[in-house]
């Protein structure tokens, strides 16, 4: 039974909810399914540096931390408290786990702000409050899939123990990892022992390939049976489609902020095609952040569009009052 508003045909289900019907074609012919749940549940606690290293422009930090360290897969991230006890900065920073073993994991910051600078400035025998693991995890591919990772800036990182992953279960991975210019590559070493091929890019030539990451993905992308990728916004909409065009399932870990990490606050949310075939804002910290990237609307990150489900009750709750009227 559909109800007619003026303006778009709603659709009311038995439930008694009111609906907007699902985008055409959203239901059927996409690759990914949804990324499934982590298997537990994230713990807070102190955990202590035991290591702090340059890579490149960024700041390598590996944390002592047995309960988030056992129970993290690759794709999930953590959430600091930054600042220490007397701080102002009220939000947590959530970075990707980059890699774990023997009770201990490892993130790459990159300090831009007062927060990412503090963390950055952590040393050996520091003490720093953490939630995690945090958010969904790359679903892994049936056996002997072959794999290719694209990964962009820092966004590389999160990668890395998936690659090491995905070589432990006997898969073929390639890489390719790109940024802007040599001082912001990251993992290049990490990510080269266990790919093959590896292609670096640079936008402006001083390392690898002159040319963003798209060039030796469109390459290689028809040899793989999976796509992984984490970097910035554009290059994961250009990569999630390249796959995409080919047949080839893919999955993004989104760089989105993320203000508290445990889905109350609702800054990160993204338009995304749920397994319903309706599009609604998914969380990135508890949706995500792994998407299947042909879900993702990346045309319209940022935006409200129209059709997404509960978007009318977003708009606002009244026509702006004309002049000389009491709003």
């Amino acid at each position: 039974m559909s109800q007619d508003d003026g303006a778009t045909r709603m659709v009311s289900l038995p439930t008694g909810e009111r609906v907007l019907p699902p985008v055409p074609g959203s239901g059927t012919g996409l690759l990914g399914q949804p990324a499934p749940p982590a298997e537990h549940p994230p713990v807070q606690g102190l955990a202590v540096v035991v290591g702090s290293r340059p890579v490149s422009a960024y700041t390598e930090l590996t944390l002592e931390a047995p309960d988030i360290a056992e129970a993290a897969r690759p794709g999930q991230f953590v959430a600091f408290a930054v600042g220490g006890p007397t701080s102002a900065m009220l939000l947590r920073r959530s970075i990707a786990i980059a890699g774990v073993g023997g009770g201990r994991f490892s993130v790459v910051v990159s300090a831009k702000a007062a927060g990412s600078t503090w963390l950055a400035g952590l040393r050996p025998g520091d003490e720093v409050d953490v939630v995690g693991p945090l958010g969904r995890p790359f679903p892994l591919p049936p056996p002997g899939t072959p794999a290719l990772l694209v990964g962009g800036g820092y966004g590389a990182a999160a990668l890395v123990g998936l690659g090491g992953l995905l070589r432990s279960r006997g898969h073929e991975v390639a890489a390719v990892v790109g940024a802007g210019d040599e001082d912001r590559l990251c993992s290049v070493e990490d990510l080269s022992a266990v790919a093959a091929p590896f292609v670096v890019t640079t936008d402006d030539g001083s390392a690898g390939r002159a040319g963003r990451v798209t060039g030796p993905v469109a390459e290689l992308v028809s040899g793989a049976g999976v796509v992984y990728a984490c970097g910035p916004m554009p290059m994961l909409a250009a990569v999630a489609q390249l796959a995409t065009d080919r047949g080839v399932p893919s999955w993004v870990a989104v760089e989105e902020s993320m203000a508290c990490g445990v889905g109350v606050c609702m800054t990160c949310v993204l338009p995304v095609v749920g397994a319903d075939g309706r599009s609604r804002f998914a969380r990135s910290c508890t949706d995500g952040p792994v998407f299947a990237g042909d879900r993702v609307r990346f045309a319209d990150v940022g935006t409200l569009p129209p059709d997404l489900l509960g978007a009318d009750a977003m708009t606002l709750a009244h026509t702006p009052a004309g002049e000389g009227e009491t709003p």
